[in-house]
């Protein structure tokens, strides 16, 4: 397994390298077809934010979803510990995801659960989160950990993905194991750009484009 450990506007010690690797080590009991671990730390600047100085993102790659968790602490150290133990979670729930399915009692799939919630409260009438941020009535607005007084938008960070068509069930699934609140995914059956997000409680609810 190939341990690829970056900074970001920060420097990595040869030290730390040795300690993310000794850790990330122990995740293959999980999932032994992984493949590649990704570990970016980054150097939040401002005294503000001191508790949150450093920030440790993980990525998994192996055969099956990318694998996904982060968090923020005043140090390196701290910051590992706490996005391993994110991540060590979503991959003993993903083992035992697969551990259900494969056995003799597989449950109901969450599409169908959507579809009877659905049916229950009706369609959605926009009450589901903004996903896209918000202002306040002060003008002040998030992008990201910052705050941004005025018109905006300020981009924080760009990301673009290849993306296979997936069904309703395997974007939940692939939401969960990257920890976010929200999924972009093109949809198998209808071929449309959607996102899928959730709601309060364990709701969720789904958002496609028509081009």
């Amino acid at each position: 397994m190939d341990v690829v450990v970056k900074g970001r506007h920060c420097e990595v010690s040869d030290r730390y390298r040795q300690h993310v690797e000794e850790k990330v080590a122990r995740l293959e009991k999980y999932d032994q077809k992984l493949f590649r671990v990704e570990v970016e730390i980054s150097q939040e600047r401002n005294p503000r934010m001191a508790d949150k100085a450093v920030r440790v993102e993980l990525t998994l790659r192996s055969r099956g979803p990318v694998m996904r968790a982060e968090a923020a602490a005043e140090d390196k150290m701290t910051a590992l510990d706490v996005a391993l133990d994110r991540l060590q979670t979503r991959l003993r729930k993903a083992a035992d995801r697969r551990r259900i399915h494969h056995g003799t009692r597989t449950p109901v799939s969450v599409s169908q659960a959507l579809a009877a919630v659905g049916a229950e409260r009706g369609s959605l009438n926009g009450t589901g989160p903004d996903l896209f941020g918000g202002a306040d009535e002060s003008g002040d607005h998030m992008a990201g950990p910052i705050s941004v007084t005025g018109d905006g938008p300020l981009v924080v960070r760009e990301k673009s993905h290849t993306a296979a068509p997936m069904t309703l069930d395997q974007a939940l699934y692939e939401m969960e194991l990257v920890g976010h609140d929200f999924f972009l995914f093109v949809d198998k059956e209808s071929e449309l750009p959607s996102v899928v997000y959730r709601r309060r409680g364990y709701d969720y609810g789904v958002i496609r484009l028509s081009v």
